[in-house]
C-alpha cells in the first residue's frame, strides 16, 4: 500500500504546484542542471534553443527548455545544504508523489541532477580558473544524519578513515560518494577530487573574521588529509548534501566545480564571471549526451 504524506508533511501551494520551488510535475526535465545564484540561472538557460517555462518564488529560480532535442532544467539553490534540504525533496515529490493523492507512486522516476558552481582550492596544484569534478563529498554539516542512508558506493575504509579523522575535533561527518553513469559522461576527462562541503563561508572553511574561531587549523587539517592517494581538494557549501539526498532518494548526482579561489595561495581570480562561463558551457555540451 503506497504511503500518504499529510497536508504538513507535503505542503502545496493554491494552485497545486509544490510549496517553495512553486512548479507543477510538468514543469520540469528528468535532468536538472543546479546553480547556487538565482541570477546565474539565466547564464544557464541563454545557451538553450527554447526556453519554454519560467517560473521563481523566493531564491528558487527555474527555467526548462530545449537544446536539441534534450529537454533540460536548471533551478538555483541559494546557498547551503539547508537549501538543498527544500530543493531536492520537493524536485524528488514532483516525480514520485502523485500530488492529486499525496500517495508515493509505485514506478520510481530517476532524476539526473548536475551542480555547476564555485569553490576554493585548498591543493596548491588545483590552479584556479580549472574545473574539478566532485568524486566524493564529504559534509561537515548535520543534513544527512537526519536521513537513512541510501546506496552510497563509498568505500568502507574511506569512511571509516574520514569517520576517525575528524573524530578530535568532535565534528561527525558524512560522505558521500558521485554518480559513477554520470561520471564516466560528463567528468571522465576532468579532474576528480573530494570535495569538503562546510555549514557556512567564513569560519567553517577556515576563514578569519572579528568572530574568534574555534578550530584555527582547519585548512591545515585538510590539507593533511590522505587515503590512498585521495586528498580534499576543495572548499563549497552544497556537493555532500546533493550526493547524500541524492542516493537517499535514488537519484544520479554530480557536482562540477569551478574553481575561483586558491585558499593556500591567498588569492581569488579577477575572472570569476569567465571561469563560470566556460563550466556552463562544458557541461551542458555534455549533459546533451545523456538523451543520446
Amino acid at each position: 500500500m503506497a504511503h500518504t504524506l499529510s497536508a504538513t508533511d507535503l505542503i502545496l501551494n493554491q494552485d497545486g504546484s509544490i510549496y517553495h520551488l512553486n512548479l507543477l510535475p510538468h514543469d520540469i526535465a528528468s535532468t536538472i542542471i543546479t546553480v547556487g545564484d538565482p541570477d546565474r540561472v539565466t547564464e544557464v538557460s541563454k545557451y538553450f534553443d527554447r526556453i519554454e517555462l519560467k517560473k521563481g518564488k523566493r531564491e528558487f529560480i527555474t527555467h526548462t527548455g530545449y537544446i536539441g532535442k534534450s529537454r533540460i532544467s536548471v533551478v538555483s539553490t541559494g546557498i547551503g545544504t539547508d537549501n538543498i534540504d527544500i530543493v531536492m525533496n520537493e524536485l524528488d515529490a514532483l516525480v514520485n508523489i502523485d500530488l492529486d493523492t499525496r500517495s508515493e507512486k509505485e514506478n520510481v522516476t530517476t532524476l539526473n541532477f548536475i551542480r555547476i558552481g564555485t569553490s576554493g582550492a585548498i591543493q596548491p596544484d588545483l590552479p584556479m580558473g580549472s574545473l574539478l569534478a566532485s568524486s566524493h563529498g564529504i559534509g561537515l554539516d548535520n543534513l544527512m544524519h537526519y536521513y537513512q542512508c541510501g546506496d552510497r558506493q563509498v568505500d568502507s575504509g574511506l569512511t571509516a578513515y574520514v569517520n576517525n579523522y575528524f573524530k578530535s575535533d568532535n565534528l561527525i561527518p558524512y560522505i558521500e560518494a558521485c554518480s559513477s553513469d554520470l561520471y564516466s559522461k560528463i567528468a571522465f576527462d576532468i579532474p576528480t577530487g573530494i570535495t569538503l562541503t562546510a555549514p557556512g563561508f567564513y569560519a567553517p572553511q577556515g576563514r578569519n573574521t572579528r568572530a574568534k574561531q574555534v578550530y584555527n587549523n582547519l585548512l591545515t587539517k585538510m590539507l593533511d588529509f590522505h587515503y590512498k592517494g585521495q586528498v580534499i581538494t576543495n572548499l563549497e557549501m552544497e556537493t555532500a548534501g546533493i550526493y547524500g539526498l541524492a542516493n537517499a532518494l535514488g537519484h544520479r548526482a554530480l557536482s562540477i566545480n569551478a574553481i575561483l579561489a586558491s585558499r593556500v595561495n591567498f588569492e581569488f581570480s579577477k575572472q570569476p564571471n569567465k571561469i563560470v562561463e566556460q563550466a556552463i558551457q562544458q557541461v551542458l555540451e555534455r549533459v546533451v549526451m545523456l538523451d543520446e
